[in-house]
């Protein structure tokens, strides 16, 4: 089968969204298809056109950037031709070219699939609002021309002012969660490197700095924590500095953030590589997502750090708190409470092995062939459908 992705930003861009595209990809790829990937040459030093674990990357060429967004006017030609040589097309989702995209594959009479992972909402600003306000249309017309919509959960589906429009297109497929092995000598080497005091507990972050992940609570939840653990390090894993759109958030949080620096209760560890980021989580106690808004919809760290006996604390978001509900490892506090968060980083690290399930069982749900071969499924249906 040959099949067509279609996202904005694509590797080595750092998110959950293009985490999740490349897991599948790469899975899909591996079990002999022919998957090609259209995305943004958002970054001048990356090539327009390579190969990539099997998978071909075609780049367009950006003209200017909007807000968080891309211009790009040779997008529609590149896709024209790219949707005329595929047989099914994924779309990952908010994307502003996707109408046109499943357009195209509405009257070609080709599966066509979006992939739904978050409500788009931007920073604050009339340009920004105007940019939000195309982003809807374009996606609600997306949503209109394709086949079928893939989300992470159907809690999300049913809170989303986006999918719970169109739920009966709706097909819930769990996201693709996967780290390399890495030996246990490269975890104590992490250690060493990253936390020589051998600090504990360590509170882990796993995220993009970004105003949707809700840092500040963190920030000010970590007083209290220090009154019952004075050695507690935060570990804070992801890109945190000159973060499209975010710019002005870590400059206001920063002050802070380096006090605690100095203080030796806060560092950060940078964007992490795969192989990096399975090291990380066995150095930490607990992993904490105490995210504000429908920006995020799962939390694929959350299954990360749980396949590694890692448990989580996570705000009471639709999906965001599925990962806890389902597996039972960890706790949910109430979205933006700090004092929640506070109490219950607490308790969970008081009473650790209560908060502890299944690795393996959890981890094999989440296995990126299973989630390439549920795909496969929806694409066979799809195609059997339209040949109908």
């Amino acid at each position: 089968m040959k099949i067509l992705v279609i996202l904005t930003y694509y590797r080595p861009h750092t998110s959950g969204l293009t985490i999740y595209a490349e897991r599948l990809a790469k899975a899909l790829a591996r079990r002999g298809h022919q998957v090609t990937i259209l995305t943004s040459h958002y970054q001048s030093d990356l090539p327009f056109q390579e190969w990539q674990d099997g998978i071909r990357i075609v780049r367009a060429p950006v003209l200017f950037r909007l807000s968080k967004g891309v211009v790009m006017p040779t997008f529609g030609l590149l896709a024209s031709r790219l949707v005329m040589e595929h047989d099914v097309i994924q779309l990952h989702l908010p994307q502003f070219d996707a109408a046109g995209v499943a357009l195209r594959g509405r009257l070609l009479r080709k599966p066509t699939v979006i992939t739904y992972h978050c409500d788009l909402l931007m920073p604050p600003g009339l340009l920004s609002w105007l940019a939000n306000q195309a982003v809807h249309i374009m996606n609600r017309l997306a949503a209109v021309f394709t086949h079928r919509i893939v989300t992470y959960t159907r809690d999300y589906a049913e809170h989303s002012p986006y999918l719970s429009n169109y739920l009966n297109k709706l097909e819930v497929i769990p996201p693709p969660v996967e780290l390399p092995a890495v030996s246990r000598e490269q975890v104590e080497t992490f250690a060493s490197e990253h936390n020589p005091r051998n600090q504990h507990p360590v509170i882990g972050m796993a995220a993009r700095f970004a105003t949707e992940k809700g840092v500040e609570v963190l920030l000010k939840a970590l007083p209290k924590l220090l009154e019952v653990y004075p050695n507690a390090l935060v570990q804070f894993a992801g890109p945190y500095r000159n973060i499209i759109g975010e710019e002005q958030y870590f400059k206001r949080l920063f002050p802070l953030i380096q006090k605690y620096e100095s203080e030796g209760h806060w560092k950060f560890l940078g964007n992490l590589d795969p192989s990096q980021m399975a090291m990380f989580y066995p150095n930490i106690d607990l992993l904490v997502l105490p995210s504000l808004n429908s920006t995020e919809a799962f939390g694929l760290v959350q299954i990360e750090a749980m396949v590694n006996r890692v448990p989580v604390v996570a705000s009471d978001l639709p999906g965001v708190r599925q990962p806890v509900k389902r597996h039972g490892m960890g706790k949910i506090i109430p979205i933006g409470d700090d004092r929640a968060l506070a109490e219950a980083m607490i308790e969970v690290l008081q009473n650790r092995e209560g908060y502890l399930g299944d690795p393996q069982k959890i981890a094999e749900q989440y296995l990126p062939d299973t989630v390439a071969q549920a795909y496969e499924h929806l694409f066979d249906a799809l195609s059997q459908e339209l040949r109908g």
